[in-house]
């Protein structure tokens, strides 16, 4: 338990003392956001907003992962898959802010290389003998053989989840304080059933986080990015399958779910009616639709996430 708070506490100190001036490197170099026009009208006064903070949190984990996790297996391949996610969203910032190509890399790139990687660590996840292809059912505690299927569901979970997290950044705060939570519970979560190494990565990205969050909680002198977003999905699916409860995710990581599954739905529905079933989407842009703020809507998805994760221990 010390080497988690030892964790939390080394990447807080890295992830808070980094993001001051990384902000104004960042200003000097113009990676500021550019607000879509098919975005929410009143979040372009945010535009010229810092973005690709999420390289703070991303180099406060994996400093402290590795110094603390040593060359344990699962750290390492847990380090270095999630930091090839956040690879992958540098370089659609990096399209976006510099190349001027406001969209970024295209859908079908960004999935090709999610998809690379995401195959590659379940290969090596599976050799290393780190996984099974046991799916665990939630509260009747059941362990289901999947044999080749459990590798095509944890595909999917793992791209449909950093998508989910990259759709979940859409407001001041959401994204970063959603994911502490998520972070704080694995960490807990791995060092009570045994895997205390695994639990050294969500503990740093919970303090990355937690350090972050100073900079970006409402109003925000800097948005994460793709950088970040991309990585925190990587983080929160990869845990869930090195620590084998990749079903748990769907209830832990409920908002992002149903973040994704409203911009699914919206789309869905659009094209068979066009009509939309939601004011906008995701759905945190509904609610701000509705008249919420966006420190509102942080705390109740926040506090949605906190209960999911309450119920998750007792599953």
């Amino acid at each position: 338990m010390n080497k988690l708070y030892l964790a939390f506490c080394i990447s807080f100190l890295i992830s808070v003392i980094i993001t001051p001036f990384l902000i104004p490197l960042l200003k000097r170099l113009k990676f500021g956001q550019t607000i879509r026009e098919i975005g929410p009208s009143w979040h372009r006064k945010k535009n010229g907003t810092p973005t690709m903070g999420g390289i703070a949190f991303l180099v406060s984990t994996l400093v402290t992962a590795l110094m603390i996790g040593g060359f344990d297996i699962k750290i390492q391949l847990g380090v270095w898959t999630v930091a090839a996610f956040g690879l992958i969203g540098f370089a659609d910032d990096f399209i976006k802010v510099v190349l001027k190509r406001n969209l970024g890399l295209t859908e079908i790139q960004k999935l090709f290389l999610q998809t690379l990687v995401t195959v590659l660590f379940l290969f090596f996840a599976y050799r290393a003998d780190l996984i099974d292809t046991a799916l665990v059912i939630p509260f009747i505690r059941i362990q289901i053989e999947c044999s080749w299927f459990y590798f095509v569901f944890a595909a999917i979970l793992i791209v449909g989840f950093v998508n989910a997290v990259n759709l979940t950044d859409g407001i001041d705060g959401l994204a970063a304080s959603v994911t502490l939570v998520v972070c704080i519970f694995y960490a807990f979560f791995a060092f009570m059933y045994n895997q205390a190494q695994v639990a050294i990565l969500p503990a740093a990205v919970a303090g990355g986080l937690f350090g972050f969050l100073f900079y970006n909680y409402n109003p925000a002198k800097v948005f994460m990015g793709d950088t970040g977003s991309l990585f925190l999905g990587g983080v929160v699916s990869v845990v869930s399958v090195l620590t084998g409860n990749e079903i748990l995710l769907l209830l832990v990581g409920l908002i992002y779910l149903i973040e994704a599954l409203s911009v699914m739905i919206q789309v869905a529905y659009y094209k068979k009616t066009k009509k939309r079933i939601f004011l906008m989407t995701p759905i945190h842009h509904h609610f701000e639709k509705l008249g919420w703020n966006e420190r509102k809507i942080v705390t109740v998805f926040t506090l949605v996430t906190f209960i999911c994760c309450v119920a998750a221990f007792f599953a």
